[in-house]
């Protein structure tokens, strides 16, 4: 516990003890009043807890006592370092927590330190009670997978920019076979990193859209972030599975940067051709999860046991396989496919995306 001096006549210039306890006097006007000892000293310590002013000699003093949970490493030096650390132990003490303890590597105690911001990481537990390790998600937000969804459905070109978006998406598919090859593992990993960027600009750009114009969205803004959120889950999912090497860590930096700039300039020019396009990846992407399944029927990849991520995400089996993960994001690559075709045509009849709710959690 420290406690404050403001002055209405002297800028603080010193620091001083007071019966060698923790308070500091922000002032040299009071030091002499205030450093003795017996009953002057007393009623002034006394009075400072009340709030009320100390009179001395250069004027009134109006003292405001504060808890100060931390101090600048200037306020550390002058105090003193064994002084510091006793005045933790006195706030952590003050606070019923324990204090931040350096383990030697740098890191500290949480403890202490989520009960004074009160913002402490909660207990959480599966529906058979044991322990929740993902700080990722919680278990509030894991779902069983929909496969019985339609996995043929195809929006068929028609206009200029429904031409420009499937040739679009096309013409990037080239790059990655010659790249990938039938490397599904990696190419899966690949495929997330930028499948997971429009839901992400497009939320972000309606976020900005609704401040700017005072309205509402729809939903729309939840719906796109929640999409963004499901393909970084299948990123995180497939990196158990395939580790990336450098090449291909460098190669996600450039396309990552490319295609994030590049798809937010074209959402702002034309949202329908945008929503349009990722139809036509999540399209694309089916079609690489369905070979994906083929060469482990084929025995050509091998079926490993399901990550541990993917059985708690997608509420599976606990004997689940990795045929049983890709069968369940390519499930969700449909379901995103559908939304964003869905959105476009939205825009293709003239009307806003506000005009019409958004499908939130549909999985």
């Amino acid at each position: 516990m420290s406690m404050m001096l403001v002055s209405r006549r002297y800028v603080a210039k010193s620091m001083a003890g007071v019966a060698g306890g923790t308070i500091r006097l922000f002032s040299s006007a009071t030091t002499t009043a205030c450093s003795g000892t017996g009953a002057a000293a007393a009623a002034a310590k006394q009075s400072t807890r009340m709030g009320v002013p100390t009179w001395t000699k250069s004027g009134a003093v109006y003292w405001v006592q504060m808890d100060c949970g931390a101090r600048s490493a200037g306020t550390v030096a002058l105090g003193g370092k064994d002084d510091y650390e006793e005045e933790k132990k006195q706030h952590a003490a003050d606070h019923g927590s324990k204090p931040s303890v350096d383990n030697g590597s740098g890191n500290k105690d949480e403890k202490g330190i989520a009960s004074y911001w009160g913002v402490g990481p909660t207990k959480l537990t599966k529906e058979d009670g044991t322990h929740w390790k993902w700080t990722c998600f919680r278990p509030w937000e894991t779902y069983k997978a929909d496969v019985s969804i339609d996995l043929n459905k195809h929006h068929v070109p028609t206009t200029f920019l429904d031409k420009m978006a499937y040739w679009t998406v096309k013409s990037l598919r080239w790059p990655t076979d010659l790249f990938f090859q039938r490397r599904y593992g990696c190419r899966a990993m690949m495929l997330e990193t930028v499948a997971a960027v429009p839901g992400m600009v497009g939320g972000m750009l309606l976020h900005c859209k609704s401040l700017r114009r005072f309205e509402h969205s729809g939903g729309w803004i939840k719906a796109l972030l929640e999409e963004a959120e499901n393909e970084r889950m299948h990123l995180m999912t497939f990196m158990e599975v395939a580790k990336p090497k450098w090449y291909e860590r460098a190669l996600v930096v450039t396309v990552q940067g490319v295609f994030f700039n590049a798809y937010m300039l074209g959402y702002l020019l034309s949202p329908k051709f945008a929503h349009r396009m990722v139809g036509y990846l999540e399209e694309e992407a089916i079609h690489s999860y369905t070979e994906f399944l083929k060469e482990l029927d084929k025995g050509n990849i091998e079926n490993v046991p399901a990550p541990a991520i993917a059985i708690d995400y997608w509420q599976l089996p606990p004997n689940s396989t990795l045929r049983d993960v890709v069968t369940v994001v390519r499930a969700d690559e449909a379901h995103h496919r559908d939304v964003n075709h869905f959105a476009s045509d939205i825009h293709y009849h003239g009307h806003q995306l506000k005009e019409s709710p958004a499908p939130i959690g549909y999985h």
